[in-house]
């Protein structure tokens, strides 16, 4: 009995749709985290579910950015909160769990532990060099060219904006977190990494405001997180923060994981382990290690 977890299949790419569509358990048993950017098109991610949902023993989703866009003939034409719901919805009716249920808990091994499916967005604090507020980071990124489509096709209908979506999901997420039994462990998922330190890699820093928000800083040390599991960054590999594991599990576009395979002369495992959890390569190119992340005030 396993938990695993993967991301960023976008399976609008043929090869990945073929990769998605061979995901598989290893026993009856296992449970398989999706951490977002399944596809663009509503019908496409109920569909790669689906098939998911029949092999598993329980699939948790969050959503990533891809699954919120809306484009100008999208068949589905829902914006912001209203499109988000409608996947909620689809999920459910596969019997996939998603940010607005229960959390389920993991008692294979490694357990008890809270899988913690979130939802919360990005704010534009992770700043790029030479920035103080959001609005000279999002400067710095349009005059170096840096420009995430989230601009054009993420509505953050009804809110003012991303930002305030943003804050209001924190908010809720941190609720639900606090009323955990603070004896239980947890794995934390979301689709945007949860602290600063995974975005350093990025070979254009200032994308990194797209990428997160610096409210869930501490959250691994706060809610005991025995590992974090996200996407986005199509980096995937493994860095350690207080003890915790950060789990970027993305498959991503073909370009990217056939690139990777070439450079490591085989191919990306896929899905990735998460519990029992795996043991940590010493290798510096895959993992690092930050200082300690001091609690929140």
């Amino acid at each position: 009995m396993k938990l695993w977890a993967v991301s960023d299949l976008h399976v609008r790419h043929p090869d990945n749709r073929a990769i998605a569509e061979d995901i598989r358990p290893e026993s009856a048993d296992d449970w398989l985290i999706v951490a977002g950017d399944v596809a663009e098109q509503v019908d496409d991610v109920v569909r790669t579910l689906a098939v998911l949902r029949r092999r598993f023993a329980r699939v948790v989703w969050v959503p990533g950015n891809h699954e919120l866009w809306t484009r100008t003939k999208d068949p589905v034409p829902l914006r912001g909160v209203a499109r988000y719901e409608r996947l909620v919805a689809e999920c459910r009716a596969l019997g996939v769990d998603t940010p607005e249920d229960p959390f389920p808990v993991w008692t294979g091994p490694g357990g008890p532990v809270v899988v913690a499916p979130l939802f919360l967005l990005f704010d534009y604090s992770f700043l790029p060099e030479g920035a103080t507020t959001s609005a000279e980071g999002l400067a710095i990124a349009y005059a170096a060219g840096v420009v995430c489509t989230d601009e054009h096709l993420l509505h953050p209908d009804p809110f003012p904006s991303r930002e305030a979506w943003c804050a209001a999901r924190v908010e809720e997420s941190r609720r639900r977190l606090d009323a955990l039994d603070p004896a239980v462990a947890t794995v934390l998922v979301n689709h945007w990494p949860l602290t600063r330190l995974p975005t350093r890699v990025l070979r254009h820093p200032e994308f990194a405001l797209w990428c997160g928000t610096t409210a869930t800083a501490d959250w691994h040390v706060r809610y005991r997180a025995q590992a974090v599991v996200y996407g986005h960054l199509h980096i995937p590999r493994v860095t350690v923060e207080d003890g915790v594991s950060f789990r970027e599990v993305s498959l991503g576009y073909p370009r990217e994981w056939r690139a990777r395979a070439e450079r490591r002369g085989h191919d990306d495992p896929l899905p990735r382990q998460v519990l029992p959890a795996p043991a940590i390569l010493p290798d510096p190119g895959t993992t690092t290690t930050s200082p300690p992340t001091p609690p929140a005030r």
